[in-house]
C-alpha cells in the first residue's frame, strides 16, 4: 500500500445567479420565437411583406434613436450653460430627457429584426410605460443600493487590503535598502510616512 499526498479539498463553488442561469434559455427561445413568427407571416402575406415590414421597422427604429440622441444632446447643452451660469433651475434639462433611456431602447428594439421586438419597441415607445417602468427602475435600483448597505466600495477596499494568514491586517510600507545596493545613492533621513493615510 502506497501513502501518496492527500487529496486536496476545494470550497464549494458558489451557485449561479437565476439570471446567468436563464438569460441564455431566454435568448435563445425569443430567436427561435423570431423565426417561427417571420415563417408564419412569410406563409401568410408573403415574402416581400415581411421584408417591407422589417424596412419599415429598421428605419423607424433609426429615426427614434436620432431624435432621443438629440434631446439627449439638447438637455445636456441646456444643463451645462445652465451650470456655467449658475443659474438655479439646473433640473429643467433633466424633465426634458426624463424617457431618453426608455425611447433609445424601443428604437434600438425596432431596428432588430423581428416582429417581437418590433412590438416592444413600439411599446416602449409609449410615454406611461416609460414613467412606469422609470419608476420601476429606480425602485429596484435604490432597494439593491439598501441591501447592499451601500459598503460596496468599502468592501472591496477592504478585499483589495494585504492579510496575513491569521486574518490580520498588514498594514504596507516599503523601505529600500539601499545600503547594500551599492547604487551610490544617498539613503534618505527618517522614517517614511505610512502609505495608506
Amino acid at each position: 500500500m502506497t501513502t501518496g499526498a492527500p487529496t486536496p479539498t476545494y470550497p464549494a463553488r458558489p451557485r449561479r445567479s437565476r439570471l446567468r442561469t436563464f438569460l441564455p434559455l431566454g435568448v435563445a427561445a425569443w430567436l427561435v420565437l423570431e423565426i417561427w413568427l417571420l415563417t408564419v407571416v412569410a406563409s401568410a402575406a408573403g415574402g416581400l411583406t415581411v421584408f417591407l415590414v422589417l424596412v419599415a421597422g429598421f428605419l423607424l427604429g433609426s429615426a427614434v434613436v436620432k431624435r432621443a440622441g438629440r434631446r439627449a444632446f439638447r438637455a445636456l447643452s441646456e444643463t451645462l450653460q445652465q451650470q456655467q451660469g449658475g443659474t438655479a433651475g439646473a433640473g429643467a434639462g433633466a424633465g426634458k430627457s426624463e424617457g431618453n433611456g426608455f425611447l433609445m431602447l424601443g428604437g434600438l428594439l425596432l431596428m432588430l429584426p423581428g416582429l417581437v421586438s418590433d412590438v416592444v419597441g413600439l411599446v416602449l415607445l409609449i410615454p406611461p410605460v416609460q414613467r412606469a417602468l422609470g419608476r420601476y427602475a429606480e425602485r429596484t435600483f435604490e432597494r439593491k443600493i439598501r441591501e447592499a448597505g451601500g459598503g460596496a466600495f468599502g468592501d472591496a477596499f477592504q478585499q483589495a487590503r494585504i492579510h496575513r494568514p491569521d486574518g490580520k491586517v498588514v498594514q504596507g510600507e516599503v523601505i529600500r535598502d539601499d545600503a547594500g545596493s551599492g547604487s551610490g545613492d544617498a539613503p534618505s533621513e527618517g522614517p517614511r510616512p505610512p502609505l495608506n493615510r
